[in-house]
């Protein structure tokens, strides 16, 4: 597959009519946090990624879950595997980003759109929490895909 932010956003769309729920894309901060889940170090498993933990400058993308390592909050692959789209557009750093959480989205005049946590086709540094990348919407590589959220209420 290969898969644009204009593809990952249509999914969501029918995704969300078929369930009727609200499904998108996360906020960039929402896929940061996830992707730690509540850890400070450069990868959620620890300081440093090996073949056996995640699949990253490889050849191909494995089946979700192929590694045995899952975070705190019970997330497989945050780490590899595909870049994952965010919702926000590109800015150089967070100067001005919201403080919520929420999609960072303003006429910056940049059509760039944010991709997160590495990929098979990457070099470890690549797959870092911290890492950021981003490329136009409508580029479609083999090496990105899309992880998408659905929030929910607490009662």
């Amino acid at each position: 597959e290969q898969v644009s932010w204009y593809d990952a956003v249509e999914f969501c769309a029918r995704l969300s009519k078929e369930t009727g729920k609200d499904y998108r894309l996360p906020s960039e901060a929402e896929w940061e946090y996830a992707c730690r889940a509540g850890t400070i170090t450069p990868f959620h498993f620890g300081k440093t990624i090996t073949p056996g933990l995640a699949n990253y400058n490889g050849i191909q993308t494995t089946a979700v879950g192929s590694f045995p390592v899952v975070n705190a909050f019970g997330l497989y692959d945050m780490h590899g595997n595909v870049f994952e789209w965010c919702a926000d557009y590109w800015h150089e750093n967070y100067k001005g980003a919201p403080t919520d959480g929420s999609v960072w989205l303003d006429d910056n005049d940049n059509d760039c759109r944010v991709l997160r946590g590495g990929s098979w086709y990457s070099y470890s540094k690549y797959c870092r929490s911290a890492y950021r990348y981003h490329r136009a919407p409508d580029c479609r590589y083999c090496h990105f895909g899309c992880r998408v959220v659905c929030p929910t209420v607490l009662s």
